[in-house]
Order: C-alpha cells, then structure tokens, then sequence
C-alpha cells in the first residue's frame, strides 16, 4: 500500500499492488517517468514498479525543478521510506545511478530499510567520475545542440520550440545537479552492485565506471551491452528480464528485505 502520504509524488503509483518485490526506478537527466512505465509488462507479476518523476517534466512539468542534490535526495529518501513495506531494490540510469547511489546511503544515514541491491546504468563510479562538459551553463541554443549529441531526446521533440521553453529548465536543473556534485566519503554499502554499461558509450570511461567497487563490500557484477550512452533503450527487455530473473529466485525466500544478487546477462 502506499504509506508516502503527499510524498508518493514523487514515485508513480504501481499497478501490480501484489508483487513481492518492489523496484524503485531513477531515469537519466531530463527522463519522464512515461519512458520506463512499459517495464511494468516487462516485469512480470512479481515485481512492483515505481519511477522516480522529478519536477520539471511529465506530470509534474510545472513543478519548480530542483538542482540541489541534497534536498532532492532528501525529498526522495522520505519518499522511498514510507514505501518500504516489502523488499526493494534500485535501478538508475546516468544520473539516476548517482541518485539511487546517495538515497541508498541516506536511507543507511537514517537507520532506515535499504534496497537489497543497487542497479547502476551508464554511469561512472560515484568517486571516480568526471565532468567533461557543463552543459547547465550552456545557452538554450548550445544546450539543445548537446542533447541532440546524446542522442537520448526525439529529433522532433528538440525542433519543437514550445515545448523546449518547457522542459528546458528541469533538463537543467538535472544537468547541475550532475556537474556540482560533490563525493562524500563514507564506508562502502553492505549490497551488491550491478553495473551495466554500453560498450560504445562515449560519456562513460570503463576504467572510472569500475570505481563502482569502491562503494560495496561485494563484488560488482558487471555487464556490457552493445551500444551508446542510451543502450537500454535496445536492451530494455534482456535488462527487465534479468531484473525480473533475480526477483523470482528471491521472492518465494525472501525474508526482511534480502533480494538476491545474481542472474543472467551478457558479459
């Protein structure tokens, strides 16, 4: 059931209430939450998924955006917290890597359940990472320019004017919250961390993406998929089902909040 109150804004509202184990999605910088919905399917009945939406874009495109790193992971955390009445787990891709990565150590700050694994998706080690562009302070002409780079936004969706004015703004607020953040050294997370990467991702180096090991006491179990910066979206379906794979062997044992760390995919 959902327990957030005026918080479950934050996450949307699952539509598989009896799933045993809930999945807790953080999308990439200016990523709708309508993006990952279709994981549900995906998914299969043993699994409850909820994206994060952040304000600024989707359905709360009118939302002022935030581009402080601790209050949105605060806002987030309590958010998660008063969702945590059956197993989780995280899954965030680029930005929503580092997002899930500081909730799951503020959770741990708060004495609070965490998610039982870490998904991380094109992302550099929170430690390791680098900042090559930034794009917050580019011009809306320039920042446009940048995102067609990435190749993550519809061609049609950056030549519409209109809807750039709207969404430009929580783009970039996402694109600071990324190139201000400031690494806090704390002890490595008890869980295990998965990590996929795109083999011709350009904005991700394989050397910094293995700083993931930093931040656990278990190994890090890492895979590689053919494509760029976006290679979930071609991939969405071994990744949901690799996901799903591992929800199924920990859900009929799970006790607590333990969700097993292993499962197929390539390598």
């Amino acid at each position: 059931m959902d327990t957030a109150g005026v918080d479950n804004v934050w996450f949307t509202r699952g539509t598989n209430p009896a799933g045993a184990v809930r999945l807790f999605l953080f999308p990439f910088a200016g990523g709708n939450a309508s993006t990952f919905l279709p994981w549900q399917d995906l998914l299969g009945p043993r699994v409850e998924l909820r994206v994060a939406q952040l304000p600024g874009r989707g359905v709360r495109l009118f939302d002022p955006p935030v581009a402080e790193m601790d209050e949105l992971v605060a806002r987030l955390t309590r958010a998660v917290a008063g969702l945590a009445d059956r197993p989780f787990a995280f899954f965030g891709h680029s930005l929503g890597a580092l997002l899930a990565f500081e909730v799951t150590r503020q959770l741990r700050r708060a004495g609070r359940p965490g998610p039982a694994s870490l998904w991380v998706s094109g992302a550099e080690g929170p430690r390791t990472r680098s900042v090559r562009r930034r794009l917050h302070d580019l011009g809306d002409a320039e920042l446009i320019e940048a995102l067609r780079e990435y190749n993550g936004t519809a061609p049609e969706m950056l030549a519409d004017r209109e809807m750039m004015e709207l969404v430009l703004p929580g783009l970039r607020a996402d694109f600071a919250l990324n190139e201000r953040y400031t690494y806090r050294a704390e002890p490595p997370l008890d869980l295990p961390i998965h990590l996929l990467l795109g083999d011709a991702d350009p904005y991700v180096e394989s050397g910094r993406a293995d700083g993931w090991a930093w931040e656990t006491s278990q190994p890090v179990q890492r895979r590689c998929y053919p494509g760029d910066h976006f290679f979930l979206y071609a991939h969405q379906q071994s990744i949901a089902a690799l996901l799903a794979d591992t929800a199924a062997q920990a859900a009929p044992s799970t006790t607590g909040h333990g969700w097993s760390a292993t499962g197929p995919g390539p390598s």
